[in-house]
């Protein structure tokens, strides 16, 4: 690996360095070729293969693995490897294709095997294990809240079928007052005034408007579906109890201290919120109080624990873990002229929770609220939405990793630094132009 003009930037980093394409049914692995004349095997994806394969790779002494993350399939080989006491890499199949290469040319676990030896790989991030178990548990109750969604959707259907305009008189079907209504008809009850006489005192609208919206035709196929549709939404709900059971046992296991956070601030409860006292878990389990940032509550700061932990040493900064997250600015730059800003296209849980976050920002009264109108007003709701996520990743960042509690300044204090930059600049403009700024008392009028 030399030219004329001198040894090549090219060299060996990994010698003991292994690839591994990752498939359903077998799994193509490729070493160095010095190690062993049959240097690409094939192993099937059953758990005694998977055995041969890692004492194969202990037997050559490689000391380094990369692989390709390809569905689930590489997690059992992963976990495997990794407690054979090898470095694991998952690398992103995009990041391989940019390397230029004739990768057609040969197996691709070779071409991830001498990518891998020369340096030119790096891993994706994965938190330790016992932050893995919770991520999974946390996961799995994400899905089961989109399973009640469905089943909502489907209750909503159902009532649409047979006229009944229960979501016209009443916010939320699934509320308080919808389940007991539903609940009721599912049992036989069909008189419009019983079912409106059971909402709760905070409906606004009253009981002759809803016993309008429940006249319908009460066809046995809809009644069907809904009934089926309650019955799932309430088996939901049981296997959520028993995820909340396993989280709240697992963020016990991953406690750092033993503090329990300040009074919160009133704010509504969520209706999708743990069944536990998530709030004094997390805060013994990250060192810090993440729901004291306005936006994050509960729900965000539980997948942001469950995604990352307490541990964020592998990213350097806070620009770094912003970066991860697809939050920060795009840098598409040609010729020195800047292209696009754009962010780039990321499915991170972490960047989806704090959107939803930035979001909530828009009627807070507080210094993150000024600061993301003061955003919408300068570009469009998505920007702003996007832009705001950052300041809330940073803030997430320095928390975690300085052991700092956020204080909210206020909005008056935001208004009042905007307020000072901007006289600065104008200050500065003047200069420039020659010309003083006087500042006139409060009500002073001038005429030109």
């Amino acid at each position: 690996m030399s030219n004329r003009n001198g040894p090549s930037a090219l060299r060996i980093q990994h010698p003991n360095s292994a690839g591994i394409d990752v498939g359903a049914s077998s799994h193509f692995v490729a070493i160095p070729a010095h190690l062993d004349p049959e240097s690409v095997r094939e192993f099937s994806s059953v758990t005694a293969d998977l055995k041969r394969l890692a004492d194969w790779l202990v037997e050559h002494r490689i000391s380094i693995v990369a692989m390709e993350s390809t569905g689930v399939y590489w997690i059992p080989l992963f976990e495997l490897l990794e407690s054979r006491g090898m470095e694991v890499l998952l690398v992103n199949a995009r990041h391989i294709k940019n390397v230029s290469g004739r990768k057609s040319d040969v197996l691709d676990c070779q071409w991830l095997q001498q990518l891998l030896s020369y340096g030119l790989l790096r891993g994706a991030y994965r938190p330790r294990e016992a932050v893995c178990v919770l991520r999974a548990y946390t996961r799995q109750r994400s899905m089961l809240l989109r399973n009640q969604a469905r089943c909502v959707q489907h209750m909503q259907k159902a009532l649409v079928q047979m006229n009944i305009q229960l979501g016209n008189a009443i916010s939320d079907v699934a509320g308080e007052t919808g389940f007991r209504i539903l609940r009721a008809i599912v049992k036989g009850v069909r008189d419009p005034l019983v079912l409106a006489a059971m909402k709760n005192a905070r409906i606004r609208a009253d009981e002759a408007t809803i016993a309008r919206s429940l006249e319908g035709n009460w066809r046995a196929e809809h009644l069907f579906a809904l009934r089926q549709a309650i019955d799932t939404y309430d088996f939901n709900e049981r296997q959520l109890g028993e995820c909340d059971i396993a989280i709240d046992a697992q963020m016990a296991k991953l406690k750092i201290q033993d503090a329990v956070p300040e009074k919160a601030r009133r704010r509504s409860a969520s209706r999708n919120a743990p069944q536990f006292d998530a709030r004094t878990r997390l805060a013994q389990m990250l060192g810090v109080d993440l729901t004291r940032i306005d936006g994050i509550d509960v729900s965000t700061a539980l997948i942001i624990a469950s995604e990352v932990g307490n541990d964020l040493s592998r990213f350097p900064s806070a620009k770094h873990f912003a970066s991860w997250l697809g939050l920060c600015p795009g840098t598409h730059i040609t010729g020195g002229s800047r292209i696009s800003g754009k962010t780039k296209r990321c499915a991170n849980r972490i960047a989806q929770a704090l959107k939803l976050a930035a979001v909530a920002l828009r009627r807070s009264q507080s210094a993150l609220g000024a600061y993301h109108r003061r955003l919408c007003a300068r570009m469009d709701k998505a920007k702003a939405v996007t832009a705001s996520a950052h300041k809330l990743a940073r803030l997430v960042y320095t928390m975690i990793t300085k052991a700092e509690q956020y204080v909210d300044q206020g909005q008056a204090y935001f208004e009042q630094q905007h307020r000072d930059r901007a006289i600065r600049s104008l200050m500065h403009r003047a200069q420039q132009l020659g010309m003083t700024l006087i500042d006139l008392p409060t009500g002073t009028t001038t005429t030109a």
